[in-house]
């Protein structure tokens, strides 16, 4: 990523977007995007299915510079979520994943050896977030709960509205731009993890968690909608048995969701894990196979008999690598 390149964009939104058109959602909220297009901007996926709840959630940050963080297990979309809002809104974003390897470095800058005139030279050279304040940005942090103490304070300067971003070592104090936005994703709500399903995660400082404006959950789809996603993007499950099957390929999802949740097994099978199995099941014609392939061989070997129990009530057939095993 080029940070030294300006996004070419008027100072606000000069577009009023028709949320029923785009979103499919009523709302009295009006929201303006940009007219124009630049290559920041995520590409459309016109099968998306939006959220209500979650969807106004986001709106309201981009139309009224809210702070905005969706929490949800994994696998519910919330990163997509805000994607596919700034897609349609023409709005460029950027996501940063805050893993352990993440430092305030890598946020603010740092020296670095560039080439200038054909000679090696010491420069600094600016981080992506000097750079995203700077330009009409919709900078999204994924797995907010899981970075580091140095980043988090890092972050906090930039949580007010209005918040400067102070670089000490270049002697300079950078103001956000009026088309700068934030938002976050969590798998917890600052508070840590006692349910021991998602490691690294850390307790958030209250005080930063105060100066987030907007929390909002996003839960996994309706089974209609997983159906009517996977019906778009996939051809070949349009025939009455290939829908049939489908349906039940949801049910045993979502049996897997509710297990996870219950705490009888420890991984579960998301909306993109179930495109991957359905992808795979067009390469192997085997739903077995595929099924192994894209899930089950990812499962702790303790919990494969409850999984192979999902899967034997969904089709009325046990799984014969199971059974080999045993």
């Amino acid at each position: 990523m080029n940070t030294q390149e300006t996004i070419n964009l008027p100072k606000r939104p000069d577009r009023l977007i028709d949320l029923k058109k785009e979103f499919n959602i009523q709302s009295n909220i009006q929201v303006k995007g940009f007219t124009s297009k630049t290559k920041w901007v995520p590409e459309i996926d016109h099968a998306y299915v939006f959220d209500k709840a979650t969807t106004l959630s986001i709106l309201a940050g981009f139309q009224y510079n809210r702070r905005v963080i969706i929490q949800g297990y994994h696998g519910t979309g919330k990163s997509t979520h805000i994607e596919q809002v700034a897609a349609r809104l023409n709005w460029p974003c950027v996501r940063i994943n805050l893993d352990s390897h993440i430092s305030r470095l890598d946020l603010l800058g740092k020296d670095a050896i560039v080439l200038e005139n054909e000679k090696q030279v010491t420069k600094f050279v600016e981080g992506i977030l000097p750079w995203s304040i700077q330009n009409p940005v919709a900078l999204v942090f994924d797995e907010y709960d899981a970075g580091r103490p140095d980043v988090m304070f890092v972050i906090q300067r930039i949580l007010e509205v209005e918040g400067k971003l102070t670089l000490l070592d270049q002697n300079t104090v950078l103001s956000p731009h009026s088309g700068f936005r934030l938002f976050a994703t969590t798998n917890t709500i600052g508070m840590g993890d006692a349910s021991g399903l998602y490691h690294g995660t850390q307790q958030i400082n209250q005080g930063q968690m105060d100066r987030w404006h907007i929390l909002s959950t996003l839960n996994y789809l309706e089974p209609q909608h997983e159906f009517s996603i996977i019906t778009k993007k996939l051809k070949s499950f349009k025939s009455k048995k290939s829908k049939e099957m489908l349906e039940n390929m949801i049910k045993l999802c979502n049996l897997t969701r509710q297990g996870f949740i219950n705490g009888d097994i420890s991984n579960l099978m998301s909306p993109r894990t179930l495109l991957t199995w359905c992808e795979n099941y067009q390469i192997f014609k085997d739903l077995q196979i595929s099924f192994e392939l894209s899930f089950l061989n990812k499962c702790d070997e303790l919990e494969k008999p409850i999984i192979a129990e999902y899967f034997q009530r969904c089709f009325g057939e046990e799984l014969n690598d199971f059974i080999d095993s045993t």
